[in-house]
């Protein structure tokens, strides 16, 4: 026996998709915040990152699939929907208070590895897959109070819609509002509050309509004559209706080129937008709001066609436009758009927002339009709503998991980004003419539209070195290598003087000019000369290899760990600065692991002497974690007893409040840190600050002692070449100290792993000039330490004269 549901009041539907969009909306917090909070326990590494989607997607596929097996189709639908939104809202809290659980045991059970890869994927099970399973549910679910015909199926497209909708406010609630000004705790409780909200809302609307018996009819919304729903006399079945297995295929070709192409689109945006928080949080909204316009216009088309298959074919061949339009406008036009550097950065976010539009909207609305046309297509009275709509959406999220984890860590590496979307052009194609085959008019059409695959360009190399600054970078220098890896893309120039530049997604990341050299060798020389006897050392960040670089010198180093999460970047740019730094790779000491660094120093057993990172710039969107107290606290327990580590913090492209925010994060872990300018003739340029697990004091002339040795030699000629030859030229370059700053920094954000508010204070100041300002700021407030220098009264007066310290 099935049960048949008494329709809902027109008056009542508007409600019921205004719940979808407060689920929507629900689900997208959740998801960015559990990406968040997983991935500082497994890293952002492309394999912690396919394993994240993976379990993410497959969750919901699963529910997608489940739901039609496990609830009987008796149970009223919206009594069903409320109930999964109920268990959303337990499992979003369930998730916030377990993760920190699963760290504890995650970091004692770690290895590297295919052990460590299996593992990464079974935190993210356990955490994941529940609530997915119940997200992937809530469509099924709502779907049984339809009939599965297309002209019923097509609400399920208004739905699915108002859903993603919901979603876009998410997206941009979460990543420009709860987690910029609060916290996952509070972003999880909007969530949850949603939820609930939905939950009670739906299921005090499901007791106004209780199923009644019905022996022979299926789950049907009858509409009672209403023009709204499904008549007796609305076609059951459309009048040519393609096999079911291929709609399934062609929904699922759909998704996987979706998702493929928004990771290559994501990544090439950012390059120009820049790649903070702000710009992924933009680029997914504009993703979602196209799927939900066209799942909107699908559903609507669904809803009068009786060819549904046709207008699905129609949808694949002219995604194959849409695709190469997106190609040719990300990588050719939307970088040379006028940006004023002057302008300010919420402004600045409204072009970017009509940038992404302008080359992505087209695909995401005939992706989304797809959805509801494959509904219609195979719809059939006869079948279980949940089943079909299950089946569907499972087919469209397997496809969607294959493209995006494919596309990351094979396509890419493997043939580029231009290769991959000719790739998805062809894939498109293929997938209309599995539905427009018999038409000589429909496949000369395709024919035309896979030529479209010539249109894809080429990514600029001057777009992956200069990004934002592209319109206004110089045209002084020449391509030596471009390279498209699994995180990031990279690239190699020389300028006509013959330095070199090393730049990574948009920014020059380090090179060989002085300014560059001196900064990168501090990182390195530094710690390696203050500490005793140094023997073990970590690298977080390879970079041009010239902070690693600078320990080869150094006789007493007997271990050299590099941690790098792009294998791109030691085994290819590296060696394009073998002069600068020493040939580092290939001295016997030296091990690369490629990793995410902070998931590295979380599950090492291994202690060092020396922590120390290249340059990697606080406003990339996941670089703050290696800003954060938690952050500092982990280096903080591997460092052996005496053991020193040093952080580069960078006065440009940075303001008052976002330096503020780095030197009291690190000085809160290590109070008796230090600070060491690397001006450039005076300017404000960037900084080192320096930190050890004990008060450092620096015997001066003990250290010139040390230099003037003849094993010293060439680490006096690297420190030579930038003007620090000697210990007072070295030590001159000291800046301050904690206790000089502690009213400076009383107003300053502490940056921890659950609000990683640096990340959106340094996003904001992509462009910004105000580091110079505050880097006079700093030295206002020093004041000589005597306590720090040790050395005789001449020496420590010719020190104070060097650094313009009044007595």
């Amino acid at each position: 026996m099935t049960r048949n549901v008494s329709p809902i009041a027109p008056r009542y539907l508007p409600l019921l998709i205004l719940m979808f969009i407060g689920s929507g909306a629900a689900a997208l917090i959740y998801e960015i915040v559990w990406f968040q909070l997983l991935q500082l326990v497994i890293g952002s590494s492309a394999i912690s990152l396919a394993a994240l989607l993976g379990t993410f997607m497959g969750g919901m596929c699963l529910g997608s699939l489940a739901y039609s097996r496990v609830v009987a189709p008796s149970r009223h639908p919206l009594r069903m929907y409320a109930l999964l939104e109920l268990g959303l809202a337990v499992s979003g809290v369930v998730v916030l208070l377990a993760v920190p659980a699963v760290t504890h045991v995650y970091t004692t059970l770690v290895g590297h590895g295919m052990p460590g890869i299996l593992l990464r994927a079974a935190v993210c099970a356990v955490c994941l897959l529940p609530p997915t399973v119940l997200m992937g549910a809530t469509l099924p679910a709502i779907a049984r109070w339809v009939e599965a015909s297309p002209r019923g199926t097509s609400w399920l497209g208004f739905f699915y819609g108002g859903n993603i909708i919901g979603a876009v406010g998410g997206c941009l609630l979460a990543g420009f509002y709860l987690l910029r000004v609060h916290d996952v705790v509070v972003a999880t409780g909007v969530a949850v509050v949603l939820n609930l909200a939905v939950s009670l809302i739906v299921f005090l609307l499901s007791g106004a309509h209780v199923a009644r018996s019905s022996d022979a009819q299926p789950v049907v919304a009858t509409g009672a004559g209403h023009p709204d729903f499904l008549s007796p006399s609305a076609p059951a079945r459309p009048a040519v209706a393609p096999p079911t297995r291929t709609v399934l295929a062609i929904i699922g070709l759909s998704g996987f080129c979706a998702l493929g192409c928004e990771v290559i689109w994501t990544r090439v945006l950012s390059l120009f937008l820049g790649a903070t928080v702000y710009t992924f949080s933009l680029i997914l909204a504009v993703f979602l709001f196209g799927l939900a316009i066209g799942s909107s216009a699908g559903a609507a088309l669904a809803r009068h066609s009786r060819r549904p298959g046709l207008a699905l074919g129609c949808c694949q061949g002219l995604q194959a436009l849409a695709i190469a339009w997106a190609a040719y406008m990300i990588a050719s036009a939307l970088p040379y758009w006028p940006v004023s550097a002057a302008a300010d950065p919420w402004a600045k976010f409204h072009l970017d927002l009509v940038r992404c539009g302008w080359g992505i909207l087209p695909s995401a609305i005939l992706w989304g339009a797809s959805f509801p046309l494959a509904l219609a297509a195979i719809a059939n009275p006869a079948q279980d709503s949940a089943w079909l709509v299950g089946r569907t959406y499972a087919a469209n999220t397997l496809g969607a998991i294959a493209g995006a984890v494919l596309t990351g860590m094979v396509f890419i590496p493997a043939l580029g980004t231009q290769w991959t979307q000719q790739g998805f052009i062809l894939v498109s194609v293929l997938g209309a003419v599995l539905l427009l085959w018999r038409s000589p008019v429909a496949m000369g059409a395709l024919v035309l539209a896979a030529c479209a695959a010539f249109v894809v360009p080429p990514i600029p190399w001057k777009l992956v070195a200069y990004g934002r600054q592209l319109t206004l970078a110089e045209d002084g220098s020449n391509a030596i290598y471009l390279g498209e890896g699994m995180n990031a893309s990279v690239a190699v120039s020389e300028t006509f003087q013959g330095a070199r530049l090393f730049h990574v997604s948009g920014k020059t990341e380090a090179s060989s000019l002085p300014k560059d050299m001196r900064l990168q060798r501090m990182l390195g020389h530094l710690p390696a000369l203050l500490h005793p006897q140094p023997r073990s050392v970590l690298i977080v960040g390879c970079g041009a290899g010239i902070t690693a670089g600078s320990f080869v010198l150094h006789p007493s180093i007997e271990r050299i760990v590099i941690c790098d999460i792009e294998p791109l970047i030691p085994q290819v740019v590296a060696t394009y600065f073998q002069h600068e730094n020493h040939d580092v790779l290939r001295d016997p000491r030296v091990e690369i692991v490629y990793d995410d660094a902070r998931h590295y120093i979380a599950t090492t057993r291994e202690k060092f002497d020396i922590i120390t990172s290249d340059p990697i710039h606080p406003w990339v969107k996941g670089s703050a974690v290696l800003y954060s107290r938690e952050y500092f606290d982990l280096c903080k327990r591997r460092l052996q007893p005496g053991g020193l580590i040093t952080q580069w913090v960078p006065l440009y492209e940075s303001d008052r409040a976002v330096i503020q925010s780095e030197l009291a994060t690190f000085f809160a872990v290590f109070p008796h840190g230090t600070i060491w300018a690397n001006d450039d003739d005076g300017y404000g340029y960037d900084t080192v600050v320096l930190g050890g697990v004990e008060p450092l004091t620096i015997d001066i002339d003990g250290l010139q002692r040390r230099l003037d040795r003849p094993d010293h030699a060439d680490i006096v000629d690297s420190l030579a070449d930038l003007d620090l030859g000697s210990a007072l030229d070295l030590l001159a370059t000291y800046a301050g100290r904690r206790a000089d700053l502690t009213t400076w920094l009383t107003t300053a954000e502490i940056n921890h792993d659950r609000n990683l508010r640096l990340q959106y204070l340094a996003g904001l100041q992509l462009e910004s000039i105000a580091g110079a300002d505050t880097y006079d700021e700093i030295l206002s407030y020093r004041q000589f330490p005597a306590d720090l220098f040790q050395a005789p009264e001449h020496t420590l007066e010719q020190l104070r004269t060097m650094q313009g310290v009044a007595r």
